[in-house]
């Protein structure tokens, strides 16, 4: 029951009325009851003898020597979470009346809420966060306790590591974390390597900075573009899938562009909005990162190929309204959708655990979120080279071409079509990588990927004779079916 005091604990620390200096009293009472307790552990061995157990608040590893002792080192003592080597068979030599020693390694897997990181006291303004859980290492019944050499602790990182962030090994000192006569010997990832030369109670702590404050006009702006993006991809598919179209007309690329992309932005939305909800369950909160996965690459890949069939109907300007397909629909969907698919399939092979960051999207930690950005900048770049071809070929056939052959009537409104179709084909997309610190970037950025529906709708739907005409005729319907249903009720009350 003692040595689970921390987790009864747990509570006490998250009411609003127990100050600091409670906390850390509450800590430091706990760390020296247990230490008293698992120093009963130790008995005398004339070689030597562990002991190990583990609870729900508290892993425990007890490591004897005696003075017949025949190991050149002892092994290293492992629990879930960290690991120590300690030179135990030097400090045992250096009890000249015993020649024995013991040491005793705790891991406290709930003590961080009484030893917060905020007690970790630094001159700048940082977010501190415990990246690992608190261990104690103490020489429990022997006399002479000096080291000989630097204790190495290695400890797994129980958070998301952020690459921008600073790792401080600390120990406990009465009603503080401070830095002194620890480092960080080696680190990565998954794990960082402390080095001290004292023994004491320690952790990671990781310092980042504080996130600018969030901007709400721009939280606005952002709810209210992609409501209006998702309302454009559903008129355009309704568009779509109502109207009557020429048969050399190929829209299915633009049609899987807006169901991918709608379904994308509307999970993306609904995540966000009950973001709390889900971070509570990380299974859930990984499967949707995982789709989202799926549904931007497909976007993607279906933005490359509406950019291939462009190209092929440009160079092909003359027949543009033949029935030939140079591809068919059923292998554009194979390829449209097996693409994204492989490519999730592959990463969470590799490494499920890319999945479901804070705010259930691709962790950046480990490169995992070049799962994403790696396929987007090959087809944005390659979308961007296709778009320059594009626009070359087109203007050098709308030169040759004879205004009484040519097929293209409107030549304004074809070239305003071409040049929309930067933001259609994704190309947009590359100015993410230039946002950092630019509010103006930022926006536009916003504005022009949430509203690429909007763009879809506006030149396939709103710029298409053949459509407007069906718009015009449907309203026109609609209209007489109105007044005639007025007339009939004002008949009826006469």
């Amino acid at each position: 029951m003692v040595l689970n005091s921390s987790k009864i604990l747990e509570s006490l620390s998250t009411s609003s009325s127990i100050s600091p200096a409670e906390l850390a009293y509450y800590g430091n009472r706990v760390l020296l009851t247990n230490e008293k307790l698992i120093s009963t552990l130790v008995k005398p061995t004339n070689t030597s003898d562990n002991v190990s157990f583990a609870l729900a608040a508290i892993e425990v590893e007890v490591f004897m020597v005696g003075p017949n002792v025949t190991l050149d080192k002892i092994p290293r003592l492992n629990t879930t979470n960290s690991s120590v080597d300690i030179d135990l068979i030097g400090i045992a030599k250096n009890n000249n009346e015993t020649k024995s020693a013991a040491v005793a390694f705790m891991s406290y897997n709930t003590m961080e809420n009484l030893l917060k990181p905020d007690f970790f006291n630094t001159s700048n303004d940082t977010i501190k966060t415990m990246m690992s859980t608190v261990i104690s290492a103490t020489l429990p019944k022997t006399t002479n306790t000096k080291l000989t050499k630097p204790v190495n602790f290695t400890l797994k990182h129980i958070r998301e590591f952020d690459p921008s962030g600073s790792l401080s090994c600390v120990y406990w000192n009465i009603s503080e974390w401070i830095v002194d006569g620890c480092s960080v010997l080696e680190t990565n990832s998954s794990y960082t390597v402390c080095s001290c030369v004292h023994l004491s109670t320690f952790a990671l702590i990781m310092q980042t900075s504080r996130p600018p404050e969030s901007d709400s006009g721009l939280d606005v702006l952002n709810l209210v573009c992609v409501i209006v993006g998702l309302v454009f991809f559903s008129l355009a598919l309704l568009t779509f899938a109502l109207c009557q179209w020429s048969p050399g007309v190929n829209n299915v690329a633009r049609i899987n562009i807006c169901i991918s992309l709608l379904l994308a932005h509307l999970l993306f939305l609904l995540t966000q909005q009950f973001l709390s909800l889900i971070r509570r369950h990380q299974v859930l909160c990984a499967v949707i990162s995982g789709v989202l996965h799926f549904l931007f690459l497909s976007g993607f890949v279906w933005m490359f190929i509406e950019a291939v069939l462009l190209f092929i109907c440009v160079k092909n300007l003359s027949q543009i309204s033949s029935n030939n397909r140079v591809l068919s629909n059923g292998f554009l969907c194979v390829i449209g959708y097996t693409v994204p698919l492989v490519v999730v399939a592959v990463s969470a092979a590799v490494d499920h655990k890319g999945y479901g960051s804070e705010i259930c999207w691709i962790k950046r930690d480990k490169g995992y979120i070049w799962s994403f950005l790696g396929p987007v900048c090959v087809i944005i770049t390659l979308n961007i080279i296709l778009f320059i071809c594009i626009t070359i070929r087109l203007n050098s056939t709308l030169k040759k071409l004879n205004t009484q052959v040519s097929q293209i009537k409107q030549t304004k409104i074809m070239v305003f079509k071409t040049l929309a179709q930067f933001v259609v084909l994704g190309c947009s997309w590359i100015l993410g990588f230039f946002t950092n610190g630019s509010k103006e970037l930022e926006i536009l950025f916003l504005i022009l990927n949430s509203q690429q529906g909007t763009f879809i709708f506006l030149v396939y739907c709103v710029l298409n004779n053949e459509v407007r005409q069906q718009y015009r005729k449907f309203f026109r319907c609609l209209c007489f079916e109105l007044k005639s249903n007025t007339i009939k009720r004002v008949l009826k009350k006469r």
